[in-house]
């Protein structure tokens, strides 16, 4: 069958693409615009063209017409120009796989190991549509989601990275695989080829069956607890969950990437975006921490002013709950903790009334015990002191 015109509206990059563009496009013009200007002169396409042929074989339309008949089909499911010249290469290895080697303008897939073989038509048809599917996410907004992709792998490269770089190229990547997977099943009309051909080149089994593999993933992905670690492919059972989901229209899609492909906010495993979102967040906490109160005197506010220069009272507030266990991880949570210790210490005349602030919210955070910890550590309370702190809070918490 031939995709609907909503099938192909389907294909449009993630949230989380976008975001990434967006974050880098907002917070590293400089780079954006340095990456935008970059392009592959004549003389690069064609060492890289001599390359493929030096390397692979290439299967030629006149020699393998039922494999390029194949391609062909996909390339019209995806709405690609039959102007852009494909070629298709078989490289040296025996594990099966097929990658894309992006040319603006051109198509250039490479097979490995006995795919084509191994395949069934539609499993072929499935796996053309994924490779083809990088090309059209690269080849939109003039290649903004290509050039998005390069600044991140670039950056990693770098002496020094940091690692909010190397997170973000690795959740941007775990995304472009399930925009792949989705080109796969618009190219079948089905996702069923896109998922046995996808178990078929994770596993070697020669036959498969979708609908009982999709009953496995979703026993297996109710058991799941956390996000995806993989490096750059999501792992089977979440690609075959995420395209059903997807090409079922459900409603937990959104809701299920988040959870699968980021979890919630982790302190030592922040995305670009998760940092900039941290940091609001953080804002909004520091007013939600001082909504009511007349605890805020000109040395505390010096304090934060000291993170955010332009903080001030009536931000928006961001609640305790903001950083339950489902959207924060604990190191966040104690974060929260040592920055309202690090204020309530900021100004001596005010550091009863604060420590008592922070302590009823670090209760809502479920991290007093934290917080009294730090209070041993980081301010020289003994078992007097702290056990004087304890009973005022409780009278606090009682009034």
């Amino acid at each position: 069958m031939n995709p609907t015109t909503q099938e192909l509206r389907g294909l449009t990059p993630l949230d989380y693409h976008l975001a990434v563009i967006d974050h880098l496009r907002t917070h590293e013009p400089e780079v954006w615009g340095w990456a935008a200007a970059r392009t592959s002169h004549a003389e690069q396409r064609e060492s890289l063209r001599t390359a493929l042929l030096r390397n692979t074989y290439r299967i030629d339309q006149a020699a393998h017409p039922e494999i390029h008949a194949t391609l062909a089909l996909a390339r019209q499911r995806l709405g690609l120009d039959a102007q852009v010249p494909a070629t298709l290469y078989q490289s040296a290895g025996t594990e099966m796989n097929a990658s894309l080697v992006y040319v603006p303008g051109e198509v250039h897939l490479i097979v490995q190991g006995d795919l084509l073989a191994r395949l069934s038509e539609q499993e072929l048809l499935a796996v053309f549509g994924h490779e083809l599917a990088h090309y059209v996410l690269w080849s939109q907004q003039e290649g903004a989601f290509l050039q998005a992709e390069r600044i991140l792998s670039d950056a990693c490269a770098a002496p020094g990275a940091a690692a909010s770089f190397s997170e973000t190229w690795r959740r941007y990547a775990l995304h472009t695989e399930l925009f792949a997977d989705r080109g796969a099943a618009i190219a079948c009309g089905s996702p069923d080829p896109a998922i046995s051909s996808l178990v078929k080149l994770n596993t070697g089994i020669r036959q498969v069956d979708a609908a009982a593999y999709l009953r496995q993933a979703a026993e297996v992905d109710a058991q799941q607890t956390g996000a995806s670690e993989a490096a750059s492919h999501p792992e089977v059972f979440m690609r075959a969950r995420a395209l059903q989901l997807w090409w079922e229209g459900s409603e937990e899609l959104g809701p299920w990437l988040q959870q699968r492909l980021q979890g919630p906010l982790a302190l030592r495993g922040l995305d670009l975006p998760g940092q900039y979102r941290l940091q609001g967040m953080t804002r909004g906490f520091l007013a939600h921490f001082f909504a009511g109160t007349e605890l805020l005197s000109e040395t505390v506010k010096a304090q934060i002013q000291l993170m955010f220069p332009d903080w001030q009272q009536g931000e928006p507030a961001v609640a305790p709950q903001a950083f339950a266990a489902e959207h924060a991880d604990e190191p966040v949570r104690h974060y929260l903790t040592a920055l309202m210790l690090d204020l309530a210490l900021a100004d001596p005349d005010q550091q009863e009334p604060v420590l008592l602030r922070a302590g009823m919210i670090a209760q809502a955070l479920a991290t007093l015990d934290h917080l009294h910890q730090l209070l041993k550590r980081e301010a020289g309370f003994g078992k007097r002191e702290l056990d004087r702190y304890k009973r005022q809070l409780a009278k606090e918490a009682a009034a």
